[in-house]
């Protein structure tokens, strides 16, 4: 471009101005420059208004054509000799500017070899090209900026940016080629986006750069740009930079709707304006879906949606709803043939549909909607639902680059929902298992008031096996129990109900509680040993079964025994509203085996409150022995509030949130006493004559409480048990009634040996004492203690 305008060397060295002129469109000279005197010889005054012609040798003027023409011609000077130049000519808005300097052997070379490259440049180079003087005009562009832009060489010379791109990033072009302009600093590789007059439907996005174009004594003239469409690689990118983004933000939780939510944040705004994800019912509620298309009216859920616009205002159904798709809509059409549907505004589909539906044809107005992508959601060959596409605010419609896009995307977050439909199946069917081995509701005996509650583990970690109960003994004591089975799912659901349905079976055996716990430690190794999770060879659990604490509280005496095996000791809270935990010895979780459990008497204060828990109780980082026993002996401290109030304080207080990792349970326990004159007890001689004695003092007693309707029963009952005792027991022998919600006649004595139920034969003389307690009264059984056995038996007040 310098061969331009730079002038020659003279054979001293000297630069030799170049000769400028003007000629006009009747081909005379319009403007003489006083290099064009001194190469040719003319004055200014002689060579205006001549015929350009006159100064050429004969035949040498060449057809002008286009806007640009360079070459060399022979020149005629003044003194009539002719020499040779190398010319240049440029249209003007008047007519031509022409511009000759002096041909050398040198020159020449370097002249030719200039003039290949213009032309390469202007012609056959694929970089789109244009330069612009120092107003930012277009002086030149050359083929592959006007294949690129669609805009010719007439409409582009003389204007700026303006005829070349249509856009909101124009301004800010036209700023760094200024800044160019100003500092001489080339800026490269800054992005445009607009639309040309070649594609003017879509907004493309071009690739600048600008550099300042010098002339030969290094000042700038104008700036050149270079222009490259990077719009396809620029969507292979960002399509490339979504999938992966996709592979690691979809599915990260085992959530139906969380799923269907992380894909339509991606999909909008980087490929719709708007988005929808609506499941067919049967998803959501875990059974198998649809095998292969759905066809018919469509009934989907909306799981989630998304827009540009806050609130989704372009959505006619709120998440959560159900919304009917007519057999012709999209969505129904999406579902019946298996594959993705592209619309637009326009099509008579779309029409039918807005006439069908006028609250969605009003939305699809208001926002002005013009391009519909309907993509079906389906994995391991089952239908779940469609996921809707739509643009308003963008300008372009969907392609088949989206559509491509579009369905791997929603291929991806497919198999996530199928996951988490299987998840939420098995959760289902795990939690319902759960529900039916959790207590629906606790005993209300009279020994104690209780108040519980149950927090399940998170979703994504499923069901977990903590559980708690409360059974009545007998004698009105109570047996309280919490524990927790290792794992989640429903192996520790399972599991936890095994042990549930053992402790109550060994609570009806009576036990104390650290025999109880050895029988349950035992009942783990075996069961560890079936399920193939016990080394017999080492003789050591691989799995940790349970851990658990059994409590045995008695309302007459006011004591409470307890064992843990490796529990959270509970938390007594006494009537002034301070709390501690029990000393409990923590003992060996349940299938470690070989190791003992201690059990701890103590004395329940009146009005005191028991809390026995889990340690799902306390969140994540938070120790049960440090801060968590804080938190929790400050929720209890209040002793005005009932034991309801205190559970919702408690999770309100540790659990704010619900559980975030396993489950949790509580159970908060007021022992109540039972008055002195409600229970009457006496010693019996070992002599069969005092049996006529007893029973007429347990008769007395009865009237005293008014319960002599069950007098006749009670006398039986009395008689035969006190009778076996002198017969077949060992002395000290007691008689105790007990006047509870039921009449509970109890007859202990020191000897071990426990009873017998056996059906008499007609020769026997005896064998029909424990038969005929069975008969009448409601239950009966024995416990044994370290002083012998208690035999005893219920009758239910007001007889029959």
């Amino acid at each position: 471009m310098d061969a331009l305008s730079a002038g020659s060397r003279d054979e001293s060295g000297r630069r030799e101005e170049a000769a400028l002129l003007v000629v006009d469109t009747q081909g005379r000279i319009a403007a003489w420059s006083p290099g064009a005197e001194r190469m040719l010889g003319y004055t200014a005054d002689s060579a205006l208004g001549r015929r350009a012609a006159d100064l050429l040798a004969p035949g040498e003027f060449p057809p002008l054509t286009g806007g640009h023409w360079q070459g060399t011609l022979s020149v005629r000077r003044m003194s009539g000799r002719c020499v040779d130049v190398v010319a240049s000519a440029r249209r003007a808005a008047d007519g031509w500017e022409w511009q000759f300097t002096p041909r050398s052997a040198e020159g020449l070379s370097s002249q030719v070899e200039d003039q290949a490259l213009c032309d390469w440049l202007l012609s056959q180079s694929s970089v789109a090209l244009a330069v612009y003087d120092s107003d930012l005009r277009c002086v030149r562009q050359n083929e592959a900026m006007r294949r690129l832009t669609g805009v010719s060489d007439e409409d582009r010379s003389g204007r700026g940016l303006v005829a070349l791109l249509h856009g909101t990033d124009i301004r800010g072009c036209e700023a760094r080629m200024r800044r160019v302009l100003q500092t001489g600093r080339a800026e490269d590789d800054f992005l445009v986006r607009g639309r040309t007059p070649a594609d003017p439907e879509h907004s493309r996005l071009f690739s600048f750069s600008a550099s300042p174009v010098r002339d030969r004594r290094g000042r700038i003239m104008g700036v050149c740009t270079t222009v490259s469409d990077i719009t396809g690689a620029r969507r292979g990118q960002e399509r490339l930079a979504l999938l992966n983004e996709a592979s690691t933000y979809i599915g990260s939780t085992l959530d139906v709707a969380r799923t269907a939510q992380e894909l339509i944040d991606l999909a909008v705004p980087r490929l719709a304006d708007f988005a929808t994800v609506d499941l067919l019912e049967s998803l959501l509620s875990g059974d198998d879906p649809v095998t292969g298309p759905v066809t018919g009216d469509a009934v989907l859920r909306r799981v989630a949606q998304q827009s540009v616009v806050k609130g989704a205002p372009e959505s006619v159904t709120g998440v959560g709803e159900v919304d009917v798709y007519s057999a012709h809509s999209p969505p129904a059409q999406c579902l019946a043939s298996g594959r993705s549907v592209l619309h637009s505004v326009m099509d008579g589909v779309i029409r039918r549909w807005m006439a069908d539906d006028p609250a969605r044809a009003e939305k699809i107005r208001t926002f002005g909607f013009h391009s519909w992508l309907i993509v079906p959601v389906t994995a391991r060959g089952a239908t779940l639902g469609v996921v809707v596409f739509g643009r308003w605010r963008r300008q372009e419609s969907f392609d088949d680059e989206d559509v491509s896009l579009a369905e791997e995307l929603v291929a991806r977050a497919a198999v996530c929902l199928d996951n988490a439909r299987r998840f939420t199946r098995e959760r289902a069917a795990a939690r319902a298992l759960q529900r039916s081995l959790l207590p629906r509701r606790l005993p209300e005996p009279s020994a104690v008031e209780t108040a519980s509650r149950y927090v399940p583990a998170s979703p994504r970690l499923g069901v977990g096996g903590d559980w708690y109960d409360v059974i009545p003994l007998s004698g009105a004591r109570v047996a309280l129990v919490i524990g927790d089975a290792a794992g989640l799912g429903l192996h520790a659901a399972a599991t936890m109900g095994q042990l549930r349905s053992a402790v109550r079976t060994l609570a009806d055996v009576d036990l104390a509680p650290d025999e109880l716990l050895t029988q349950l430690d035992d009942l783990v190794i075996r069961l560890s040993a079936e399920s193939g999770t016990y080394d017999t060879v080492d003789g050591v659990a691989e799995e940790v079964g349970a851990t658990c604490i059994y409590a045995v509280y008695d309302p007459i005496s006011g004591h409470c025994s307890l064992a843990s095996a490796g529990h959270p000791a509970p938390m007594v809270v006494h009537p002034d509203g301070t709390a501690a935990s029990l000393p409990l010895p923590a003992g060996p979780r349940l299938g470690v085996g070989g190791l003992p459990f201690e059990t701890l008497d103590v004395e329940v204060p009146e009005s005191g409150v028991l809390a026995f828990f889990t340690d799902g109780l306390f969140q994540s980082g938070t120790r049960a022995d440090d801060d968590g026993l804080g938190m929790l002996a400050r929720a209890l401290a209040t002793s005005a509030d009932s034991l309801e109030v205190r559970c919702d304080r408690i999770l309100d207080t540790l659990l704010p949130n619900g559980a975030d990792g396993d489950d949790a349970a509580l159970l908060l326990v007021q022992p109540r006493r039972l008055d002195a004159d409600r229970v009457a007890s006496w010693d019996v001689p070992a002599d069969p004559a005092e049996v006529a004695g007893v029973r007429a003092e347990a008769a007395r007693q009865l009237e005293e409480w008014g319960l002599t309707e069950i007098g006749f029963v009670t006398e039986l009952v009395v008689s035969e048990l006190v009778t076996n005792a002198i017969r077949y027991g060992a002395t000290p022998i007691r008689l105790r009634l007990i006047h509870d919600r039921t009449l509970i006649c109890e007859v202990s004595d020191a000897s071990s040996t426990a009873p017998h139920l056996r059906r008499a034969r007609v020769c026997d003389e005896g064998g029909r004492g424990l038969l005929l307690v069975a008969q009448l009264t409601d239950r009966w059984g024995s416990r044994q203690h370290a002083r012998g056995k208690t035999i005893w038996c219920e009758q239910a007040l007001g007889g029959g």
